[in-house]
């Protein structure tokens, strides 16, 4: 019943509550639609958007949508690997300096060791970045993750 009311209050379902999920500050990110497996990522909250390295970046029309072709490292960093994805938007993201950049957002699933979602990325040039993709705050959003500032691969293998 309701106090203030002498209601009885709705029946409303209770949403069933997911396990937290402890995750390092660095993990392993696969990016399956782009066929990128065990990518090195640095989890960053401090950053809203998830990025990652590109270059060679072309755009394309396929069935009238706007679609992009670019060039990344595959997951050990060494190698190129070409990779394809539809457009979902552009957005001004601020850069690591704190310079508003336009990029292009895909949206594309990412794992997390055995969970699976879908995110948004912001496709950058990082190459003088230590990592080639950042896990931003709203790819974790709604998961119930929480990050370990201190340890890395929680969830993935080195």
């Amino acid at each position: 019943m309701d106090e203030m009311t002498d209601k009885p209050e709705p029946d409303t379902p209770k949403r069933k509550e997911r396990p937290l999920t402890i995750i390092g500050w660095m993990e392993r990110v696969s990016l399956p639609d782009l066929d990128l497996f065990g990518v090195k990522a640095k989890i960053d909250t401090g950053a809203r958007t998830s990025a990652l390295h590109v270059s060679e970046i072309e755009h394309f029309e396929q069935d009238g949508e706007p679609w992009v072709r670019f060039l990344t490292l595959d997951a050990d960093g060494q190698g190129d690997h070409y990779a394809t994805a539809k457009i979902h938007s552009d957005r001004w993201i601020k850069n690591t300096s704190g310079i508003p950049e336009e990029r292009i957002i895909i949206r594309t699933r990412a794992r997390f060791g055995n969970r699976t979602w879908t995110i948004d990325v912001s496709l950058s040039d990082r190459t003088n970045m230590t990592f080639p993709m950042i896990v931003g705050r709203s790819a974790l959003k709604n998961h119930a993750i929480a990050v370990h500032t201190r340890r890395a691969y929680l969830i993935s293998e080195k």
